[in-house]
């Protein structure tokens, strides 16, 4: 199967995934009108959901995974949800980048976006312990190389911290711990699982948890990059409180009496694409 076979079919599961955990079900019927697809091929990308743990298969379709907040779901699935919301958060969250400053980029969708808007701050000292976005910034330090893209001696510094990975290609656990330990950033950019009020932040993987706590306790200021379907979602496991954020940043899908909630908490809320949020960056 070609590469492009492949990306058109991580796209349809990532748009039934989002149907099955937004309308607590789908059919099979249902899917092939919606992407113009046959029987087979839905059935074939409900098998291939259920084998990843994120839908229950039932006759005629699909349900919710009975616990979802310890199922954990792929890179490439999660990377075609909520596409343009996450390039409006990145665009958003790079504006707090200042030149030569040292920061953290943790692992996600949300992260991998906002690493190519990141490519074009000058003179960073980059801090991540995703090989995802690792690579968006190697890329471009071969491209610049080649005399293509920002020049070599503005391109950013990467470290990459090393540790076990994750079903979201992060690197977790002692080795990473270790690293994060040792280090001080000036601005942490952390992609989420879930975000609640009384959960905070959370995740379903437990290392995760632990070497996201190491990267909150390193940085000086924690800004959360999260779209609004993060809102309300709770993981297995806890690793910071909305009391340790400094900024959300997220989109404009995000609902009204969410916002409200936020004129009671310290954490600064940023909804990207809107003209007053963009103004208060």
């Amino acid at each position: 199967m070609s590469d492009n076979q492949n990306l058109l079919a991580e796209q349809r599961r990532a748009l039934i995934l989002d149907e099955v955990r937004r309308r607590g079900g789908v059919r099979v019927n249902e899917l092939t009108r919606r992407l113009s697809v046959s029987d087979m091929t839905v059935r074939r990308d409900l098998d291939a959901l259920a084998r990843q743990g994120m839908v229950e298969k039932v006759h005629g379709g699909a349900l919710p995974v009975s616990d979802p907040s310890s199922h954990e779901p792929g890179f490439e699935v999660k990377s075609a949800l909520e596409l343009s919301a996450k390039a409006e958060i990145a665009k958003a969250a790079a504006r707090m980048a200042v030149p030569g400053s040292a920061i953290a980029l943790a692992g996600g969708t949300t992260a991998f976006a906002l690493a190519h808007q990141l490519l074009e701050v000058p003179e960073l000292t980059v801090v991540t312990n995703s090989v995802r976005v690792a690579d968006v910034f190697y890329n471009a330090q071969r491209a610049a190389a080649s005399g293509e893209g920002m020049p070599a001696a503005e391109a950013a510094t990467v470290v990459l911290t090393g540790g076990v990975r994750t079903p979201s290609d992060t690197l977790v656990g002692p080795v990473a711990d270790a690293a994060i330990r040792s280090l001080h950033f000036d601005l942490l950019f952390l992609g989420v699982h879930g975000i609640s009020v009384e959960a905070g932040l959370s995740t379903p993987n437990l290392a995760e948890a632990e070497t996201n706590r190491h990267f909150v306790r390193s940085a000086r200021r924690v800004v959360v990059v999260a779209d609004h379907t993060k809102w309300g979602t709770v993981g297995l496991s806890s690793f910071a409180g909305l009391d340790q954020v400094d900024v959300l940043v997220t989109d404009a899908g995000l609902p009204a009496e969410v916002r409200a909630e936020f004129a009671e908490l310290p954490t600064e809320l940023v909804v990207a694409g809107e003209p007053a949020a963009d103004a208060d960056i």
